[in-house]
């Protein structure tokens, strides 16, 4: 039996996607254990290309049962879009292959009026939200006001708690941001629009979970965002609000007693951050943009241009640490064949010295990036499929990264297909 999470080790947006439709080949069961739709896992596969935000990425497997487990932001509504787009292309999406937690809470709509209302105050001292709602639903859940999935079973209990949630938020929705308040009738035409075709697919999965685990059922654990966004270990205040790390699968996935037996953490040939806060390592001007070009370095949920720099050594070796990476899966070398030497962030300076720790969030911002370059290999590596046959500069550097982070490299990715990979 095989318990193994899926993380990712910078600021987010490193692969995971691909490396779950990639290994999920090996699992029963795939889950999501936290966050929501507020960002993309692109996946390219057979039944082609795909930008999932809330979904599993497992879901295009046969025979593997999709979770979505209590430490979501179940967003109801841009869940049933989500799932009505990947069936027209298709994916069979079943309650046999798609599984709701009954613990999980409802992102519900003004949770997104929130989000972009308090982005809004905040103007240039903004988080970089992307209006998905997420830091207000938490806000929320950890105050004991969200509703449950389990409750849309329940009526008229349900309908008691709306009005009660609705009185309470109502009255920061008018009287601190001056806006418009939500009526029942409202509230509960949005239910029947969004949540009442998702109840077919809502179940104690907890049990589901218990009972894969005692039939030796092998899990994958899919994380969102990287350890740089986590809510206790990340850049704060520039991160998510949810916990990203690998230790927290077992809690939000339904079954915390489990044990994980493997974490693959997932780390992209150079760097890529969405979104505001610190990013040491961020090149500017000509050579940012043929980056970002040539890597297609754009936000899968927001369509925002990424902001890009060389692998950052300081913080992939935080992130390894933090998430008890046991493997490293590294993604997109394909797009470096371009440059004839290669940059490569492997210290900070702070204060004037040089540091190899990655420092508290306050000293980020006065951080610079020490840079070295390496050779490049020059060539197109994207067909490569064997260890032996890549260029000796290109295994070069991924031997250079592993030594760095210390963390073995067992993956290395050429391309965004299934089948675009290196074993090592």
């Amino acid at each position: 039996m095989k318990n193994c999470a899926i993380v990712g080790i910078n600021w987010g947006d490193e692969g995971k996607g691909r490396m779950v439709d990639l290994l999920t080949e090996g699992y029963d069961v795939v889950v999501r254990y936290q966050g929501g739709g507020n960002a993309g896992h692109t996946v390219i596969n057979e039944k082609g290309k795909f930008a999932l935000h809330l979904l599993p990425s497992g879901i295009f497997r046969d025979g593997v049962v999709n979770v979505l487990g209590n430490g979501v932001a179940l967003d109801p509504e841009n869940l049933w879009i989500e799932m009505q787009d990947v069936r027209s292309k298709g994916v069979a999406i079943t309650p046999d292959n798609l599984k709701i937690s009954d613990r999980a809470s409802l992102l519900m709509p003004w949770h997104r009026d929130m989000d972009a209302l308090e982005e809004q105050r905040l103007a240039d001292k903004k988080y970089g939200s992307t209006k998905q709602g997420i830091a207000p639903f938490y806000s929320d859940k950890y105050q004991k006001k969200t509703i449950l999935a389990g409750e849309l079973f329940y009526p008229e209990e349900l309908e008691r708690h709306l009005k009660d949630i609705l009185e309470w938020k109502d009255l920061t929705l008018t009287r601190v941001y001056g806006a418009k308040a939500y009526t029942m009738e409202e509230v509960k035409k949005w239910i029947a629009d969004f949540c009442e075709p998702i109840k077919p697919f809502i179940c104690d999965t907890g049990e589901f979970l218990r009972d894969a685990q005692n039939k030796g059922k092998n899990i994958l654990f899919e994380a969102q965002l990287g350890a740089l966004r986590d809510l206790d270990y990340g850049i704060y205040p520039y991160t998510t609000s949810s916990n990203a790390l690998a230790a927290y699968a077992p809690v939000g996935s339904g079954l915390p007693s489990l044990k994980l037996t493997d974490v693959i953490g997932v780390v992209k040939a150079y760097s890529t951050c969405v979104g505001e806060g610190p990013f040491v390592c961020e090149m500017f001007g000509k050579e940012a943009d043929e980056l970002r070009e040539k890597g297609f370095e754009y936000g899968a949920k927001t369509g925002r241009s990424r902001r890009v720099g060389p692998v950052d050594l300081v913080a992939t070796r935080y992130g390894v640490q933090v998430q008890g990476a046991t493997k490293i899966a590294l993604t997109k070398m394909d797009i470096l064949g371009y440059m004839d030497k290669i940059p490569v962030c492997v210290k900070y300076e702070v204060d004037g010295r040089q540091i190899d720790s990655f420092p508290f969030p306050t000293l980020l911002s006065e951080a610079k990036p020490v840079i070295e370059y390496v050779p490049g290999w020059k060539c197109d590596i994207s067909g490569v499929r064997r260890w032996e046959d890549l260029p000796r500069q290109a295994q070069d550097y991924v031997l250079m990264i592993e030594k760095a982070i210390g963390c073995p490299i067992t993956y290395v990715s050429v391309g965004a297909e299934r089948d675009s990979i290196i074993l090592r």
